[in-house]
């Protein structure tokens, strides 16, 4: 996929746990770790939104573009 979460880089800039940022922003873990290891499909804004007010961070910092063949994950779904 082309969209990167940069999730678990901003959760260890700002020294917080999963569990803790699952609270902060009133989701499951499940769900969290699930965007975490970049197995998202979708998320929403309102989602979004809360993990930057949490992390008090911006979109960017979480998500990235990154065209595929440039380190990310394959075509037939294998890593680099």
């Amino acid at each position: 996929m082309a969209i990167v979460v940069n999730l678990d880089v901003m959760m260890a800039k700002r020294k917080i746990s999963l569990s803790e940022l699952a609270v902060k922003v009133d989701i499951t873990l499940a769900n969290l770790s699930i965007l975490k290891n970049n197995k998202a499909k979708a998320i929403r804004f309102t989602t979004l939104e809360a993990i930057c007010r949490a992390l008090d961070c911006q979109p960017g910092d979480i998500l990235e573009f990154m065209p595929e063949g440039q380190g990310g994950e394959m075509e037939d779904g294998s890593n680099e």
